[in-house]
């Protein structure tokens, strides 16, 4: 397989990690407008001929179609902020490839009842296309980090084998971890982040169909496994609560984060300052998205492994039934930053994420994911998948719960 890699930020890198000694990937170009971002990474790996360094644009289709064409690539991978998925999505299908994402296209609140109905969705933009994609024959993965990604994937492994009928899918993320050195420093990029949580939440339920809520709405605390404790979560908008029910037959759907008070009441604050704005603004004669201020005076997450301590929980709580008694469990991941730095040279966030498009990609190249249009993780087979996670060192696990 030859993969145009978009991205080459902490996801970036950690897929790159990843994949360098995989005999099935025979190239993997590495691609960012930041190009000595790009040579810091491909240094760092050991300057590998199958991972050749080029800069892009990953805005301007044109000459992301024409890097594809030059590296005859198969797979375009896209690590960059959701904000450049349409212009990826549409150069991939216009150069005659697959296409993979970890974020969907992005949504638009409803104009009149933002916190009640769905504007435009996540994911809206690449579905609207799918039967293009259908027609042409190529496959458009999207979805296929960790959350969104495994998680999907757990809740059709769920589906099939540990459930007759699934009353509601509830993906739940938490941590304990801590960024020391640093008053405030996310540990995953902050523009997607800001999109993410101040955005309205989304809500699926098989009589209503999608809505939304305010943002931080449903609190509730969850037990996380492996030492991490119990942890407040609240609604945030996520790919999951628009990709699950597509293929997945249960009852309701939610997506909800462990953020934190402090962590909440600092995205309020830049709600509150119009710095979640992602159009550019005139600024003494200079147009700057205020958000682009926000990331460029916070820390680079991809630097930040050394000042992280502590573990990340990303997972998928299923309720229904089995051979007519209830039921609820939790499969989950949990990644130790310690050990993720260890062994592989980047923080656990990103690496916990980088892991599972890496191994779809094994699948799709072994012929074992196929499939043509717009489809997400929940439309495959999850055995193979799940399969593969201990010989990626990502290991999983199952919490009977209730």
């Amino acid at each position: 397989m030859k993969v145009l890699l978009v991205g080459v930020g902490g996801v970036g890198e950690a897929i790159a990690v990843i994949g360098k000694d995989k005999p099935w990937l025979e190239t993997l170009v590495l691609s960012d407008y930041n190009l000595d971002r790009v040579r810091e990474v491909h240094q760092k790996l050991g300057s590998p001929a199958h991972m050749p360094v080029e800069f892009i644009d990953a805005g301007d289709r044109a000459q992301v179609v024409a890097l594809i064409q030059k590296h005859q690539a198969d797979l375009l991978m896209n690590a960059v902020d959701p904000v450049f998925n349409e212009a990826l999505f549409d150069a991939a299908f216009e150069a005659g490839i697959n296409y993979m994402d970890m974020a969907m296209t992005l949504s638009s609140p409803h104009a009149d009842r933002p916190h009640e109905a769905c504007g435009v969705k996540l994911g809206d933009y690449q579905f609207e296309r799918a039967e293009e994609w259908e027609k042409k024959g190529l496959l458009a993965l999207v979805g296929m980090g960790v959350e969104p990604g495994m998680a999907d994937v757990f809740a059709r492994y769920a589906e099939k084998h540990l459930f007759d009928e699934i009353e509601e899918i509830g993906v739940r993320d938490g941590a304990n971890l801590e960024v020391r050195g640093y008053d405030f420093a996310p540990n995953f990029s902050i523009w997607t982040t800001i999109e993410e949580c101040l955005n309205p939440p989304v809500i699926w339920e098989q009589e209503r169909g999608w809505y939304t809520t305010p943002p931080f709405s449903e609190p509730e605390v969850f037990e996380f496994p492996e030492g991490i404790g119990p942890v407040e979560c609240v609604n945030v908008e996520h790919e999951e609560v628009l990709l699950v029910p597509r293929w997945v037959k249960c009852g309701r759907v939610t997506f909800k984060y462990g953020l934190g008070d402090e962590f909440i009441g600092i995205l309020k604050t830049i709600k509150m300052l119009g710095l979640d704005n992602k159009d550019p603004i005139n600024v003494k004669g200079v147009r700057v998205a205020p958000r682009d201020v926000v990331a460029a005076c916070l820390p680079d997450p991809a630097h930040l492994g050394d000042h992280m301590f502590g573990k990340t929980c990303a997972g998928t709580w299923v309720k229904g039934t089995k051979d007519g008694k209830p039921r609820q469990v939790y499969l989950y991941q949990v990644a130790d930053n310690e050990t993720c730095m260890r062994d592989f040279g980047v923080q656990a966030v990103v690496w916990q994420t980088a892991v599972n498009p890496v191994i779809a990609m094994e699948l799709i190249e072994a012929g074992i994911w196929k499939g043509a249009g717009v489809l997400g993780p929940e439309a495959f087979d999850p055995d193979p998948f799940i399969e593969r996670m201990p010989g990626y060192d990502f290991p999983w696990g199952m919490k009977e719960m209730g």
